[in-house]
């Protein structure tokens, strides 16, 4: 996700065709953690680009309570795939 960071990281990273081999990998893949850093990759690649100052994600500031939001999201969303996981396995 560091090379998507950049509007020329993304750039490069669209013309190659990833989404295709993530969409793919995302239809197999069981581990929430690569589950969801494949999800957010993928919503920056078939998003649109980011408006003048934010080209670079890097450089763009979150604000905390957002930031503490999307790491909620993060844990709610880890521990739902978790309960499927172990319904899965009980059926």
């Amino acid at each position: 996700s560091q090379l998507t960071a950049t509007k020329a990281g993304r750039h490069v990273v669209r013309e190659k065709g990833t989404y295709l081999v993530l969409r793919e990998l995302h239809g197999w893949e069981r581990e929430p953690e690569a589950l969801a850093a494949c999800e957010k990759l993928i919503q920056v690649l078939i998003g649109d680009e980011p408006g003048p100052g934010m080209e670079n994600l890097l450089e763009v500031t979150v604000p905390e309570e957002v930031e503490q939001q999307l790491q909620r999201w993060d844990r709610e969303e880890e521990e739902r795939w978790r309960r499927e996981q172990r319904e899965a396995r009980g059926s």
